[in-house]
C-alpha cells in the first residue's frame, strides 16, 4: 500500500464564458438607461450570434478588432520590491525536489498568475482602467508528498494554469483579450464591463462556479455546478456542516437576487437546499460561516454596485458610513427565517470559525477598517494609498481614528445572544501585529474550538512596497489570556488572548498556509503548518513544515522547490491513499477556484 498527501495553492481564477445572448438579457434590466448607439449595434449583433458557429466565431473575431484598435494594453511597472507578485511560466511536467534541508517528519500524513507578463492597464477613448491584485488567470502550486514501504519520502513540486474558458481564449489569440474591469474611469470600467459580456465572459472579483481540478495531474475538468443546479458566483470559502457533512455555498451577482445560498449535499451531487436572502446591495462577501444548527451570513459595506458605475462612481467600493450586520440561519431556513444583528461597520473577508454557545452564537474573524479590494479611485497615487495604509500602528486611538494603518487586520470576536438579541464585540489581538488568511483544524469548523493560525504581516515590508507581505504565522490561543503585557501598549483593561509567532528569516515571507492535522490524534493543535515561502535576498522559494505543539521552534523541513512561486493567496491540504501508487484510478477532486 502506498499513499500520497496533497497540498494545492490557489492564486487566482477567472471562470467561465456565459452565453452572449444570456448576458444581454441580462444586462438589459441593469443598464436599461445606458443606451448609446454603438452598445445598442453591439446588442443586435449578438441576437444574430447564435446563427451558426461560422457567425459567432466571425461577430467575436470583429469584437478583437474593435478592441484592439480602441484599446491599448500597458504593463504596470513593478518595484523592485513587489517581483514576488510578478507571474512565472507554467512547468512542462512535475519536477522532483531533491534539496530538503530537515526531515519530512515520519507521520506525517500519507495520503494570481496573469498571462501575458503580469498586471495590464488600459488606454483608450474611454479613458484608463488597470487590473488589480485580484484579476489574472489562475495557476495552481502543489507540492505532492509519497512515502515509500522503506519510509523513505519523494517530494515532488508541479504547478500549472487552471484552464478556464478565458484562458484558452487568451492563449489562442497569444495576445491580452479581456479589459480590466473593476478600477478606472467610470466610461471606461462600464465599456469594459459590457465588452467582457458581449465577447467573453472576464472575472469580477469571485465571480463563478469552481472549477474541477484532477489534483494528480492539475488538469482542470470544466466547471463544478452541482449537476447544473448551481448556475451562478460561488464564494471562496464554502463551509462543510458539523456532524451532516453537507457544503455550504453562497454567490453574490451584481444583479439582483445579489445573494444566494445553498446546500450541497455530503457526497457533493446534489443542491439539497437554495435561497434568494433577498439582500437590498450587492455585498462583497467573501466568506461564509456554520454553527452545527446555523448559517452564519456577512452583510458588510463593500459593495457592487452597477448603478453606481453608470452614475460615475467605482464599481466595488467600501463606504465606512453604510450598516454592517451578521445573519444567523438555520441551516434550511430562508431570507425571512434569518435574525439579523448590527454590528459596528467593518471590512471582514476571512473567518476563523462559528460556534454556538448557549444562547449565544460566536463567531471569530480577520477584521479591518478599511477595504483592500479595490483600493483607491483613479487619480490617487496607488503606492502612497497601500502603503500609509498599512502602516504599522502605533496604538489603539491610532488606529481607530487614522486612515493610517486602515489595512490593519486584528482578530476580532462577535457575541451574538439569541434570546436577548444582544451583542457583544471585542479584539482578540493587540496591535502589535497584523494577521489575515486565518486557519484552524478543519474537524473543528463550526463547533468550539481552541487553536487558531495566522499569516501576520510585516508592516515595515508591506508598506515599504505597497502590497502586503506576511513574515511570520500566528497560533492563537482564544482560550488563554495574553500574559506578557511589558510591551504592550494596549489599554490594560482591555482582554486579550495569547498568541504565539514563528518568525521567518529576514526578507522572508510566506503564502498560502494550511493546517495538517496529526492522523489519530484527539488533540486540535497536534500537526503541522506547511507553507510556501519566498527569500526575496537569495530568490529561492521553499516550502517549510512547522510543528504546531514547538511553535516557535525552527521548521521540521524546508524544502527547496525548483522555481519560484509567487505570493498569492490559500492554500489547502489533502490527503489521498492510492493503491499500488496508481493514481489514475483516484479520479479527480474539487477544489474551490473562486477568487480570494
Amino acid at each position: 500500500m502506498a499513499s500520497s498527501s496533497h497540498l494545492a495553492f490557489q492564486v487566482k481564477c477567472c471562470i467561465q464564458r456565459p452565453s452572449v445572448s444570456d448576458n444581454f438579457h441580462n444586462l438589459k434590466t441593469s443598464l436599461s438607461s445606458f443606451s448609446k448607439p454603438f452598445f445598442v449595434g453591439l446588442e443586435q449583433l449578438s441576437m444574430q450570434i447564435d446563427v451558426s458557429k461560422t457567425v459567432k466565431d466571425t461577430c467575436l473575431r470583429l469584437l478583437d478588432v474593435f478592441v484592439d484598435s480602441m484599446f491599448e494594453f500597458v504593463d504596470q511597472p513593478l518595484l523592485p520590491s513587489q517581483r514576488n507578485f510578478a507571474p512565472v511560466d507554467e512547468l512542462q511536467e512535475a519536477v522532483v525536489v531533491t534539496s530538503i534541508e530537515g526531515k519530512v517528519p515520519s507521520d506525517f500524513p500519507e495520503g494570481p498568475n496573469p498571462l501575458f507578463g503580469g498586471l495590464k492597464s488600459t488606454v483608450s477613448m474611454f479613458g484608463r482602467s488597470s487590473h488589480i491584485w485580484v484579476e489574472g488567470e489562475g495557476m495552481l502550486h502543489a507540492l505532492y508528498f509519497d512515502k515509500a514501504s522503506d519510509g523513505s519520502w519523494t517530494v515532488t513540486y508541479n504547478n500549472k494554469y487552471v484552464e478556464t474558458e478565458t484562458f484558452k481564449l487568451e492563449k489562442q489569440s497569444n495576445k491580452p483579450s479581456f479589459l480590466p474591469a473593476i478600477e478606472g474611469t467610470s466610461p471606461a470600467i462600464l465599456s469594459a464591463y459590457l465588452l467582457n459580456l458581449v465577447g467573453k465572459y472576464y472575472s469580477v472579483a469571485e465571480n463563478h462556479v469552481p472549477q474541477e481540478i484532477d489534483i494528480f495531474t492539475l488538469d482542470t475538468s470544466g466547471n463544478w455546478d452541482v449537476n447544473g443546479a448551481w448556475n451562478r458566483p460561488f464564494t471562496s470559502h464554502p463551509k462543510r456542516a458539523p456532524e451532516t457533512g453537507e457544503l455550504v455555498i453562497m454567490g453574490v451577482d451584481a444583479r439582483k437576487p445579489f445573494v444566494e445560498l445553498g446546500i450541497v449535499s455530503a457526497d457533493g451531487k446534489r443542491l439539497v437546499h437554495k435561497v434568494d436572502l433577498k439582500f437590498n446591495r450587492c455585498s462583497l462577501s467573501h466568506d461564509i460561516g456554520v454553527t452545527q444548527r446555523y448559517n452564519v451570513i456577512m452583510d458588510f459595506p463593500l459593495t457592487i454596485d452597477l448603478h453606481r458605475l453608470l452614475k460615475g462612481g467605482p464599481l466595488i467600493k467600501f463606504n465606512q458610513s453604510e450598516y454592517a450586520r451578521i445573519g444567523i440561519m438555520p441551516r434550511y431556513g430562508d431570507a425571512e427565517s434569518i435574525k439579523w444583528f448590527h454590528v459596528a461597520s467593518n471590512c471582514t473577508f476571512h473567518l476563523l470559525n462559528c460556534f454556538e454557545d448557549g444562547d449565544q452564537i460566536v463567531i471569530r474573524a480577520c477584521r479591518a477598517l478599511d477595504s483592500i479590494i479595490p483600493g483607491p479611485d483613479m487619480g490617487v497615487n496607488k503606492f502612497e494609498w497601500f502603503s500609509s495604509r498599512l502602516k504599522y500602528v502605533e496604538s489603539v486611538d491610532e488606529y481607530t481614528n487614522s486612515e493610517e494603518g486602515s489595512l490593519f487586520t486584528r482578530c476580532y470576536e462577535w457575541r451574538l445572544n439569541m434570546e436577548t438579541e444582544d451583542v457583544k464585540e471585542r479584539y482578540l489581538t493587540g496591535t502589535e501585529f497584523s494577521m489575515d488568511f486565518p486557519m484552524i483544524n478543519g474537524d473543528f469548523t463550526g463547533v468550539k474550538n481552541k487553536y487558531g493560525y495566522a499569516q501576520v504581516i510585516d508592516s515595515s515590508a508591506s508598506s515599504e512596497s505597497g502590497m502586503a507581505k506576511y513574515g511570520s504565522l500566528a497560533k492563537l490561543y482564544f482560550e488563554e489570556p495574553e500574559t506578557d503585557k511589558t510591551n504592550s501598549k494596549e489599554d490594560q483593561s482591555e482582554e486579550l488572548i495569547k498568541v504565539e509567532y514563528h518568525k521567518f528569516e529576514h526578507n522572508t515571507f510566506c503564502t498560502g498556509a494550511a493546517f495538517v492535522p496529526k492522523l489519530g490524534s484527539q488533540e486540535e493543535d497536534n500537526g503541522w503548518i506547511i507553507t510556501f515561502v519566498h527569500n526575496e535576498d537569495t530568490k529561492m522559494s521553499k516550502a517549510y513544515i512547522i510543528d504546531t505543539k514547538k511553535f516557535t521552534s525552527e521548521p521540521l523541513a524546508k524544502i527547496a522547490l525548483p522555481c519560484r512561486v509567487p505570493y498569492g493567496f490559500h492554500g489547502a491540504f489533502m490527503m489521498q491513499r492510492v493503491l499500488h501508487s496508481h493514481a489514475s484510478s483516484m479520479g479527480t477532486r474539487k477544489l474551490d477556484q473562486s477568487k480570494a
